[in-house]
């Protein structure tokens, strides 16, 4: 057996050809372009790079997309008062805001996360949308939960009554999945275990997974035998790595191993990270629908 390709770059494109032709018409009714704010702390080369990525793919849509650096040496203080700055207008009209993530060590991030107002939260992460998701009633989902659920769907991965493993608790992508999951409905009705860095024997639950997810970041953690044969094998997990002098982006699953056992499998990189900038194009484009009243699609 040899597992199908999960390709995320082709769906993002996808997603975003849908994304487009719904910001024309915003564009021609409300004569205004959507509008992200994205507030970038400190120079790490990998939040530079996913920061600039959600430029690109704002553009492409239809997005206006502003990007405010910070200095690495910003106070929690600074970056709360600069968040509610930005929520109150003061840098123009803004439909959705995020605060990319990490921050420096010294930042309390929850007090910066929570300043993001949860109709600008286009992450999701503000506690009154995670409340909204865990009643079954979303308004923002965390854009890589949405995006593997997206991803499952897209495939006619079936999860109704399939048991699905999640490894990783994260309220980013492990959390939120596991609601997704098991909410009723299309790429739902599964039933989930949620794994964790305490979790006793993690290799005997992902061999019982009918859907296995791994979002923990550790590079080659899922291994070959872990896997059910013809599971759905979803890695969610990016790590760079150093082998044979050369530097490269590795998921949390032996890719090699698993595609031999899996029915699906995403590759890392080109498989969760495209969707979940579309996801957040989407989430961007909900808030400005909403902010104008415009029924939600």
């Amino acid at each position: 057996m040899t597992a199908r390709i999960l390709d995320g770059r082709g769906l993002a494109e996808s997603i975003e050809n849908s994304l487009r032709d719904e910001a024309a018409t915003f564009v021609d009714m409300f004569k205004r372009r959507p509008r992200l704010v994205v507030v970038l702390v400190g120079d790490l080369p990998a939040s530079g790079s996913y920061v600039a990525s959600k430029e690109r793919a704002a553009g492409r849509v239809g997005i206006d997309a502003e990007v405010i650096r910070m200095p690495a040496s910003a106070a929690t203080a600074e970056l709360v008062a600069l968040v509610r700055a930005i929520a109150a207008g003061d840098r123009g009209t803004v439909d959705g805001l995020l605060v990319q993530l990490p921050l420096p060590e010294h930042v309390d991030a929850v007090a910066v996360l929570d300043a993001v107002p949860p109709h600008l939260d286009v992450d999701g992460f503000h506690p009154e949308n995670a409340g909204l998701l865990s009643q079954g009633r979303p308004r923002f989902i965390p854009c890589t939960a949405a995006g593997v659920q997206r991803m499952i769907l897209d495939a006619g991965i079936s999860t109704a009554g399939r048991h699905a493993v999640i490894v990783g608790r994260s309220d980013i992508v492990g959390r939120p999945l596991a609601l997704l999951l098991s909410a009723k409905g299309p790429g739902g009705d599964a039933t989930v275990t949620l794994c964790h860095s305490r979790s006793d024997d993690l290799a005997d639950h992902c061999r019982r997974a009918d859907i296995l997810v791994a979002a923990v970041g550790r590079p080659g953690l899922v291994t070959g035998d872990m896997v059910k044969p013809g599971a759905a094998v979803i890695d969610v997990g990016i790590n760079r790595v150093e082998r044979d002098g050369a530097s490269r982006l590795v998921g949390d699953v032996d890719f090699d191993a698993a595609k031999e056992r899996a029915g699906w499998i995403s590759p890392v990189p080109g498989g969760v990270g495209p969707l979940t900038v579309a996801m957040l194009l989407a989430n961007t484009l909900l808030a400005a629908e909403l902010s104008v009243g415009k029924n939600p699609r």
